[in-house]
């Protein structure tokens, strides 16, 4: 009878992980418009150098106004994307805002996001995966040349259904894949006001350089801005160089064969990380990254796991972009027409997520908007042990753009 039993458990375990896989594989059943609309060839690049200052100078203005008092991460890289795909239907007044915003232009935002991304470095121990999608509903009349150009210049997929709680579980399942499952949804319900749905996700996976051994991990007590002490597990490690500006002592730990890189920045003199970030801007930052000064510096990382939401209208609101929201004055008809109405945004939301262990990193983000209507001479070692609130990003080495940015301050 034993026997019998377990043979009859075994069945059902093998019957519950079958339909978890099941799950896991879940077939989108919205229309995919995407085999309609090939992609045309670009054959012109944008200068990565010159766009990087720009796009650090965005990271940094999002991350300022989107940052709370608790450990945050954003992925500018993602709201990019999705603000570079808005902008190819916005007009008047709703273009000029983004392009003040991204210091570019719709077209040159769209050109340096796809070189950029097509220049995106990948490897069996490192990758960095960028999707994007829309999604319309049934009944919307999209403008065939607008789906066009983001299908050219951020490979979009696009997918066509009624707005009801199948596309709401499709959505989420491509979230879902196109971030490893590090972000499992982003939507717990569609708006009946909803047209159009724009969506970016990014996942990034890397294993360090070195990896940590057991004997470079041990405890030891990280302290809050507010002075409140925590137990957290560090990483210890010895680097051979470090980063220093007038705010910020601090460090780069590479990924496998140095293509990316985590990079974190410790403030100087009693500064918050309020006060560090308020003093960067995109050229400072590329400066900073750019500059290392050469000595054996001791390190540590606290391992620790970030998830993070926020609604991006107010952040987009005050570094300037409000007339997208505005239901009566926006001007977006390039993405289509909505009969006797006017189509705005309303609204804009953003999820991230970061692991930060041993063996390496894992990142996720999404961001969706809902369319309605060497060497020198060796000085004394440098100690830089991340124990209080830090900056910090992951960037790829070549240019130096953060695609990730965050603080970490122990909650």
């Amino acid at each position: 009878m034993k026997k019998l039993k377990f043979t009859f458990l075994s069945l059902l375990l093998l019957f519950a992980i079958a339909l978890n896989l099941t799950s896991c594989v879940r077939e989108i059943s919205a229309q995919n418009l995407t085999k309609d609309v090939l992609p045309r060839q670009i054959t012109e690049s944008y200068d990565l150098a010159e766009g990087s200052v720009r796009f650090s100078d965005f990271a940094l203005s999002l991350f300022k106004n989107t940052k709370s008092d608790k450990s945050s991460i954003i992925s500018p890289l993602s709201v990019l994307c999705a603000l570079g795909m808005l902008s190819n239907g916005a007009q008047g007044e709703c273009k000029s805002e983004i392009e003040s915003v991204t210091g570019m232009s719709a077209d040159e935002l769209s050109l340096f996001l796809y070189t950029y991304v097509s220049s995106l470095p990948q490897g069996e121990k490192y990758k960095l995966s960028v999707a994007n999608s829309i999604w319309v509903n049934e009944g919307f009349l999209a403008n065939e040349e607008y789906l066009q150009i983001n299908k050219d210049y951020y490979d979009a997929d696009i997918y066509r259904a009624p707005f009801d709680n199948e596309v709401l579980e499709d959505i989420n399942s491509w979230v879902s894949k196109k971030t490893d499952n590090m972000i499992p949804k982003i939507l717990n319900q569609i708006s009946p006001d909803s047209l159009m749905y724009l969506i970016n996700a990014l996942a990034f996976e890397a294993e360090w350089q070195m990896i940590y051994e057991d004997n470079q991990v041990r405890d030891g007590i990280f302290t809050t801005e507010s002075g409140e002490e925590k137990q957290m597990e560090f990483m210890y490690a010895t680097e051979g160089s470090y980063i220093e500006n007038e705010d910020a002592i601090g460090f780069k730990k590479y990924y496998k064969n140095s293509k990316y890189a985590f990079v974190a920045l410790l403030p100087k003199d009693n500064k918050t990380v309020d006060e560090l970030v308020g003093a960067l801007n995109g050229e400072g930052l590329q400066e900073l990254l750019n500059n290392p000064k050469y000595n054996t510096t001791y390190t540590s990382i606290p391992k620790f796991n970030t998830e993070y939401t926020v609604e991006l209208k107010e952040a987009l609101k005050k570094m300037g972009v409000s007339e997208v929201f505005d239901a009566e004055n926006a001007q977006l008809n390039g993405i289509g027409t909505v009969e006797g109405g006017n189509l705005f945004v309303g609204n804009a939301l953003h999820k991230a997520y970061i692991s930060v262990a041993e063996k390496g990193t894992r990142a996720g983000a999404v961001t969706i908007m809902d369319m309605c209507g060497s060497a020198g001479p060796m000085e004394q070692p440098v100690y830089i042990y991340l124990d209080r609130p830090f900056m910090y990003m992951i960037v790829d080495t070549s240019t130096g753009i953060p695609f990730f940015i965050g603080e970490m301050n122990g909650n």
